[in-house]
């Protein structure tokens, strides 16, 4: 079951799932990501998140060419 919730202000941390979602790629691919060092994440008690500016910061680097290397 999908949960829909409505914020009032921009989300900050994402699940892996929504961060995949976020991007159109699998889980597996944000995984893959996360271990190459291309995407950052956080620690969240046991669950691993994904902060939105670790997403903008990836697109950033697909939109200059140089997403595989990992720096921004």
């Amino acid at each position: 079951m999908k949960r829909e919730v409505e914020l009032d202000r921009p989300r900050v941390l994402y699940r892996v799932e929504d961060a995949a979602e976020l991007l159109s790629v699998s889980r597996t691919r944000i995984y893959e990501l996360i271990r190459s060092d291309q995407l950052r994440t956080v620690q969240v008690g046991k669950s691993r998140r994904v902060p939105a500016r670790s997403l903008d910061d990836y697109v950033t680097r697909l939109l200059r060419g140089r997403a595989g290397h990992g720096t921004s």
